[in-house]
């Protein structure tokens, strides 16, 4: 691995446990925001999970329209800057979520997470900054891990939180959490984008449509992020309605909810902070891709069938590998950009994903009120829900009324998992599919 710049390894260390703390802050809220909606809303589960899908909208929403200027702003003004900005932001939201009287206050705290929703974007133009060509993909990969360490730890602490201390307490952890983070970040965080480097702020650019149509110019950039997009719209199921759905299917606590969370977490460390190391430097980023899009399909069709818990553990190594495709996805778009557009390119990305978090939400959701009523399940004459493939094609094409299916959006993440990976065969020549990663690089 080549060695990094002085300020790079502060940036380096940072940068991953701020993405770990982010993630656990994230994680925790998952297995109690189902409990914390139906208190404030009185409602069931199916309708519960629409007000999750409107929450996860509007931060969706704020974070398309911001994480483009953002990412302008921090080629502008440097990463660090923006960096304890977006931190600071997310903190508040977490204290919002936490007291709120209302579900009002729900979505004000979202709105203003996804107004500073850029931690991620410009933890990877930090990535970009301080990475050699050829160990970029496997530093984005510890990004990654750093995700999975806190995805692993987030969930099972804010399952026992929420078990003992009821949903709001979860909330209250992360954003201590994060601010904690922040006085860090402002004793250790190093900049890492000289002066020299940086370019004039562009509101043109700095703008969803306008950061992807300049992206645009440089060949095959658009049509991976389109790609992106799509798994991200897919990825979109977990937020949404993992926990709706394992609650109504399988009758999960948030404690189960938190287990499971945690084991994904594991597997994905390992893939991402180990193995993938190994396997980008030696299939090459395009079969890289290929494992990670392919192992995402597996794993949401599993995940939609099963009507046993132990289904859902054994779709937990095939959702780790899909964290492959992230980063190399991630690479073959930064290795076609200039330095000083590294931030520009992480807001387009995170624009991407900002529109794909406003599209899946209601696409998630959406199947999962109408599949997983408990009226469905009464109509049907059903104890359990119908498991496998053939078991449901045989209920949907046998019976007049609608199936009970909760795990339905799996299915439908599985589907669009599956156009994505057509593309990404249609959009890559000949090259991209023969070359290894270090001897794309070592020729260059």
């Amino acid at each position: 691995m080549a060695e990094l710049p002085k300020n790079g390894k502060n940036a380096m260390l940072f940068v991953l446990i701020t993405v770990m703390i982010n993630s656990i802050g994230f994680g925790i809220m998952i297995p109690v925001l189902p409990d914390l909606l139906k208190e404030l809303t009185n409602l069931p589960n199916n309708e519960a999970a629409l007000y999750g899908m409107w929450l996860t909208f509007v931060f969706a929403l704020f974070q398309f329209i911001c994480m483009p200027i953002v990412g302008g702003l921090s080629d502008r003004f440097g990463r660090r800057p923006i960096m304890l900005l977006s931190l600071f932001g997310l903190g508040i939201d977490y204290f919002i979520m936490g007291f709120a009287p209302t579900v009002a206050f729900l979505f004000l705290g979202r709105i203003i997470a996804g107004a500073f929703g850029a931690t991620f974007s410009t933890a990877n133009a930090y990535i970009a900054d301080i990475s050699p060509p050829e160990t970029r993909a496997q530093n984005f990969g510890l990004v990654g891990a750093s995700f999975g360490v806190g995805f692993m730890l987030g969930p099972v602490v804010g399952g026992l939180i929420g078990d003992s201390l009821g949903p709001r307490a979860p909330f209250i952890a992360a954003g201590i959490l994060s601010l904690l983070n922040v006085v860090y970040g402002i004793i250790f965080l190093p900049e890492t984008l000289s002066k020299d480097k940086r370019r004039p702020f562009d509101w043109r650019r700095a703008n969803p449509l306008g950061s992807l149509k300049s992206l645009g110019r440089i060949k095959g950039v658009k049509s991976l992020i389109f790609v992106l997009f799509l798994l991200a719209t897919a990825h979109t199921v977990y937020p949404t309605t993992f926990a709706f759905s394992t609650q109504e299917g399988l009758g999960w606590t948030p404690g189960d909810i938190g287990y499971s969370l945690g084991a994904f977490g594991i597997a994905s460390m390992i893939v991402q902070g180990g193995l993938i190391r190994i396997i980008i430097p030696k299939v090459g980023l395009f079969w890289a891709g290929t494992i990670g899009m392919v192992s995402a399909i597996i794993a949401y069709t599993m995940m939609g069938s099963a009507d046993k818990g132990w289904i859902i553990y054994a779709a937990g190594p095939f959702a780790a590998f899909a964290g492959l495709y992230g980063p190399a996805l991630t690479n073959m778009m930064s290795s076609r950009v200039s330095e000083s557009e590294q931030g520009e390119l992480q807001g387009a990305i995170g624009a991407a994903q900002g529109l794909a978090l406003m599209i899946g939400p209601f696409l998630m959701a959406g199947m999962f009120w109408y599949f997983g009523s408990e009226d469905n399940k009464l109509a049907n004459g059903l104890e359990t829900f119908p498991g496998n493939i053939v078991r449901i094609a045989e209920h949907i094409f046998t019976k007049v009324t609608i199936p009970y299916i909760p795990g339905a959006p799996f299915l439908m993440a599985s589907l669009l998992a599956t156009i994505a990976f057509v593309t990404f065969l249609l959009i890559t020549n000949k090259v991209d599919r023969q070359a290894r990663y270090r001897a794309e690089n070592d020729s260059g």
